[in-house]
């Protein structure tokens, strides 16, 4: 979002995840800073260019294997230009790409219940509410 608007359809939960995710035969280790159904922000001093697609992996919690999902940078904050100042760090932000209905269905709902468990039952469903 060049405008720096935040435009979200899901609720994000603050919380730090392990990203790891290869550029030009390098491979990185980076941490978002939330997540959300739909995307997350990815915490890093080399942001990927605004429009890439790339491959990586998300791990989380309590689950064996991590997420191997694409996704593709919709905007950038780097010292050179901030597209979105309320995130406050520089990095990218990442929308979610899916094969299938069934892939989305099966992050969607570990997601959900990462954010419970960051959020608590009481304060995730009162924030739902308020996105309705």
């Amino acid at each position: 979002m060049a405008d720096g608007s935040d435009k979200r359809d899901s609720l994000r939960a603050p919380i730090e995840l392990k990203v790891e995710y290869k550029k030009m035969n390098t491979f990185f280790a980076d941490y978002t800073k939330n997540i959300s159904k739909g995307g997350t922000f990815i915490k890093t001093d080399r942001p990927l260019p605004v429009g890439t697609e790339f491959l990586f992996k998300l791990t989380l919690p309590k689950r064996e294997a991590p997420f191997e999902l694409k996704g593709t940078v919709m905007w950038t904050n780097k010292p050179t230009e901030v597209q979105n100042p309320e995130i406050g760090a520089m990095g990218m932000g990442i929308r979610f790409i899916f094969e299938n209905d069934s892939d989305r269905t099966d992050f969607e709902s570990q997601v959900e219940a990462l954010m419970v468990d960051s959020l608590g039952t009481h304060l995730y469903n009162k924030l739902l509410e308020k996105t309705r």
